[in-house]
């Protein structure tokens, strides 16, 4: 649906600037979905997207990264597609560097990406005052 790149370079630092992750959110995203399935179900599946987003944010830090790291790579994978679905550009870059990341990361570089995850979710949030 949305031509971005979401793939950090080989190598990148993850301290990078919130500019170097792109905007919060795509315009037209929202419409474009709404386009497609109508502005009730875009609604309603919107709404799903943020309960399931925060449960999920949740989830990672109740998980052991020693332990967790095969799902810890398929939750960031499902929340990066989702979050792409919304155009929420900078929450699935983030979902997509724990994805691709998450069999060497350290608990401090997990726990620093969480953090970002968190601050791109309520930026996100903000961003729709329907939410």
């Amino acid at each position: 649906m949305f031509n971005a790149a979401f793939a950090a370079a080989p190598g990148a630092d993850d301290t990078v600037s919130l500019r170097e992750l792109g905007p919060v959110r795509e315009a037209g995203a929202f419409d474009a979905l709404v386009c497609e399935i109508g502005e009730d179900g875009a609604c309603e599946v919107r709404a799903v997207f943020w309960s399931e987003t925060s449960a999920r944010l949740q989830l990672f830090r109740t998980l052991e990264l020693g332990q967790h790291r095969g799902r810890i790579a398929r939750e960031a994978h499902s929340l990066k597609s989702t979050a792409r679905t919304f155009g929420y550009v900078r929450l699935a870059t983030l979902a997509l560097r724990l994805e691709g990341t998450a069999d060497t990361l350290s608990n401090g570089e997990f726990d620093d990406l969480l953090q970002q995850m968190d601050a791109a979710f309520t930026a996100a949030q903000a961003q729709e005052p329907q939410a």
